[in-house]
């Protein structure tokens, strides 16, 4: 079935702004090089005051809730039965496969003695009552759960007799057989994951914002992690098909735009009566940094529900593109919100982010945008694609 419905998009790879993405993958590498040769103080201005920077929470913490589209549609597709999105299955999937990848590659830089990292995987060294040990672990294990499901479109593309000569074949049959297996893992990993990165700043105490510490965080985290991933999925499928001229998929998109909408107003029904029953809700308006803060979140969140709502504004492309730019900053914002600007060291503690740790951020994501082009126009991946012609 996939193999007829998914086909590479073609065309040619190496061009302008191919060649822009790769300048800037080009500065960020220059200073990763920097990084691991003269130490983490050469190019960071994290400190024991903030020992959480641009790097894990622009790469991972907001990078793997942009990776999150295939978990959020394989749980429309495998687990709600929704099986009229599968088009948009592989390259959502393929969004994560990159989204979470170099999220891992932006923890190793991260990390002060990143030489041990293997330790995760050794049981003597087991933090079992760690959160942040067992979003590694998720995180690692989703990785290669990603890779597996995604492993189909490399066979799909290999001629027969290359299979068949290698044994290939028999792992694409096994894959065919349990690849419910791996599906499974690969909407329980992310769930647990997601809800534990909002589990980490439950450690924040009073030093986080009463408009963001709560003991529903977990929940506010997942459910704007899906929301997000449905997010990627709408961005993804419009800037292909309006780059590359290909046919719309505007139905699909409106329908999963509501499913979207009705995420945001979860979040912000729990969020909001939250803070009522907190009695916290005055904070938003008290005029300092953090209610601006807030109520920007806020906006951004709501903006999104009041267009997806209607299925007349839904049905507008501009409308819905908009919409789906303002969920992603509001989902991108309020992580940046929780892990960076709503919190207070104390000590006199401040931090603002250097030119090289922004650098080494966008390096990482240009390289994940040319690895998306290369993987679409060479494998299967998009829906019913056509050959571009160039």
């Amino acid at each position: 079935m996939s193999e007829t419905m998914h086909r590479p998009l073609g065309g040619p790879i190496l061009t302008k702004p191919f060649a822009i993405l790769g300048l800037f993958v080009l500065i960020g590498g220059y200073f990763i090089l920097r990084r691991f040769l003269f130490g983490m103080a050469d190019v960071s201005h994290m400190s024991n005051g903030y020992p959480i920077g641009t790097w894990v929470v622009l790469d991972v913490v907001i990078g793997t809730a942009f990776g999150c589209g295939g978990f959020a549609l394989a749980l429309l597709v495998y687990i709600c039965n929704r099986h009229v999105y599968h088009p948009l299955m592989r390259p959502a999937l393929l969004g994560g496969v990159f989204g979470y990848t170099l999220a891992g590659l932006a923890v190793m830089i991260d990390l002060g003695r990143y030489w041990h990292a293997f330790n995760l995987l050794m049981p003597w060294y087991a933090q079992i009552n760690s959160v942040i040990f067992e979003v590694a672990l998720c995180v690692m294990a989703y990785i290669t759960v990603l890779w597996i499901e995604f492993w189909p479109a490399f066979l799909e593309r290999m001629p027969p007799a290359f299979k068949q000569h290698f044994g290939l074949h028999k792992f694409q049959a096994f894959l065919r057989r349990y690849m419910y297996v791996f599906i499974g893992l690969g909407v329980l990993l992310p769930t647990m994951h997601q809800s534990s990165l909002g589990s980490v700043l439950l450690i924040m105490g009073s030093k986080l914002s009463p408009l963001w510490y709560t003991p529903w965080l977990p929940l506010l985290f997942l459910s704007s992690a899906l929301a997000m991933g449905y997010g990627v999925v709408m961005l993804e499928s419009t800037l292909v098909q309006r780059s590359f001229k290909l046919p719309s998929e505007a139905a699909l998109l409106a329908k999963l735009s509501r499913v979207a909408a009705g995420l945001l107003a979860l979040f912000l029904v729990v969020r909001i009566g939250d803070l009522l029953a907190r009695g916290q809700l005055g904070l938003a308006f008290a005029g300092d940094r953090y209610s601006f803060l807030f109520l920007i979140e806020t906006a951004l969140f709501a903006a999104p529900i009041v267009i997806l709502v209607s299925r007349r504004r839904c049905a507008n492309a501009r409308l819905r593109f908009l919409a789906t730019i303002s969920l992603l900053a509001a989902g991108s914002l309020y992580r940046l919100d929780g892990y960076l600007l709503a919190i207070d060291p104390g000590n006199g503690w401040v931090y603002f982010p250097s030119a090289p740790e922004l650098m080494i951020t966008v390096g990482v994501v240009c390289l994940e945008i040319m690895l998306y082009l290369i993987f679409i126009k060479t494998l299967p991946v998009l829906h019913g694609a056509h050959k571009v012609q160039q």
